[in-house]
């Protein structure tokens, strides 16, 4: 495939630091030394002004096929053509049979052509701002080192399915790309929100509101060494949302290291895609859970073995918990609070089973429904807060569910926690929002 000349051939910046500080984090560094995450400029690959909110889609993960299909129907642009492009193949196509990636690397050079997609002259860091309602945040959009994620240096709290890594890995080989960003935080430093107000006073190089209603606008910094160097004093970073994009980079780059003989580690395969915000600035929405069936039992033994585990009131209200340690239940056109007994086992010192998706897990999921993995049993469903507990009464009401529970939203802080001690949260305990979009900013590698 024909790329775009001269992309991923200008060298980035790579600060990489080890500065001295207490022991904050439980992982295998020297005594007293805290390395720190770099972020890197690269020459991103981009659509002009005028063509960017037809280029730019929805995450591929965030939508099925038909749903796909149907956001691209009347816009050759659309970003989805290259990361779903099985939405130009005829029904029940595999999503992963060989003339997908073909498609993909054949409209992604269309793409390129015809739009046209603009390759920047010379490295740079870039500032993405999301506004959805009234909230707004504003991370730095960058490249980061494969080396660096494999090191812990940038902390996961997900597993990955091989399924998944083995598509975005043969997508980004075959388009020689990262086409959306990983979507990293970091704790929150106010030297680095001075630079981004500074940063974000001038004219913007895009400003769109989509369809959605959410808001992006990108900045192309003017000093991208000075914000590089300002994230010396972040030890490290954060994987919030785009695990598989990660480690399907991660792969990519250990493909074609074996293929490139004269590998340096300077190539830009050895890096990946991402957008850092701020923790301060993020927002996490519940991930409720909906259940088809009462696992063989009638309404009322059901709420007879709940009620074993867990004080029960009756007309909750229908918008969900307000805090954590509290869980609503909607059965039978019925809202019921839930909060665990006294006397239950403590939870402290282990961040993962303190979580509130842990002990609906632990103390309801599975020991009265029977769902023991939640990853594999086909019982459970799982709904995004962007959708509402309307969805959960819609499910059931239906009668595709006959339980659900809406959740208080995992925090950020608990994410920081579990991350920091290298463990992994059970499946579907994040749904950020607001999303960031594909195919405004893509790296070539």
């Amino acid at each position: 495939m024909i790329f775009a000349s001269g992309l991923g051939k200008q060298p980035c910046i790579q600060l990489v630091l080890a500065v001295k500080a207490p022991q904050l984090f439980q992982h295998s560094f020297p005594e007293g030394e805290v390395p720190v995450s770099a972020i890197h400029s690269f020459c991103a690959l981009r659509p002009p002004v005028e063509k960017v909110e037809q280029v730019a889609s929805v995450p591929y993960d965030v939508v099925n096929t038909l749903e796909a299909r149907a956001m691209a129907s009347d816009n050759p642009f659309s970003f989805l053509r290259v990361s779903r492009p099985e939405i130009e193949l005829p029904e029940g196509t595999d999503i992963y049979s060989d003339a997908v990636y073909a498609r993909a690397a054949d409209n992604f050079q269309k793409l390129i052509n015809t739009c046209p997609l603009e390759v920047e002259g010379a490295p740079s860091l870039y500032l993405y701002r999301l506004k959805m309602g009234e909230h707004v945040q504003t991370g730095v959009a960058c490249c980061v080192s494969v080396d660096e994620y494999d090191r812990g240096l940038i902390r996961k709290h997900e597993f990955t399915r091989p399924d998944k890594e083995d598509d975005r890995t043969r997508h980004m080989i075959t388009l020689r790309a990262q086409t959306g960003p990983v979507f990293l935080t970091y704790r929150a430093d106010r030297r680095i929100d001075a630079l981004v107000a500074g940063e974000t006073s001038g004219a913007p190089l895009y400003d769109f509101t989509a369809e959605d209603g959410v808001r992006h606008t990108v900045w192309r910094t003017r000093s991208p060494e000075q914000l590089a160097r300002a994230f010396n004093e972040v030890p490290l970073l954060y994987i919030a949302d785009g695990h598989h994009r990660a480690a399907s980079a991660a792969r990519a780059r250990a493909s074609l290291r074996a293929q490139n003989p004269n590998h340096t580690g300077d190539e830009e395969y050895n890096r990946f895609l991402a957008v850092v915000f701020p923790s301060d600035q993020m927002q996490i929405l519940p991930y409720n859970r909906a259940v088809k069936d009462l696992n063989g039992m009638s309404r009322e033994g059901f709420l007879a073995k709940v009620r074993e585990r867990f004080d029960v009131t009756e007309n909750a209200n229908s918008r969900g918990p307000g805090k954590s340690g509290h869980w609503h239940m909607y059965l039978d056109k019925n809202w019921y609070g839930l909060t665990l007994k006294s006397g239950a086992p403590s939870t402290e010192g282990d961040p993962v089973a303190a979580l509130d998706v842990s002990v609906l897990q632990d103390n309801l999921l599975d020991s009265v429904l029977g769902i023991k993995d939640v990853r594999t049993d086909k019982r459970i469903d799982f709904v995004g807060g962007i959708r509402g507990t309307q969805e959960l009464e819609q499910l059931v009401d239906g009668g595709r569910a006959a339980v659900a529970f809406a959740l208080h939203p995992t925090s950020i802080d608990d994410l920081l926690r579990v991350s920091d001690v290298n463990s992994i949260m059970p499946p579907k305990s994040t749904w950020f929002e607001p999303k960031l979009r594909d195919g405004i900013l893509i790296h070539g590698i």
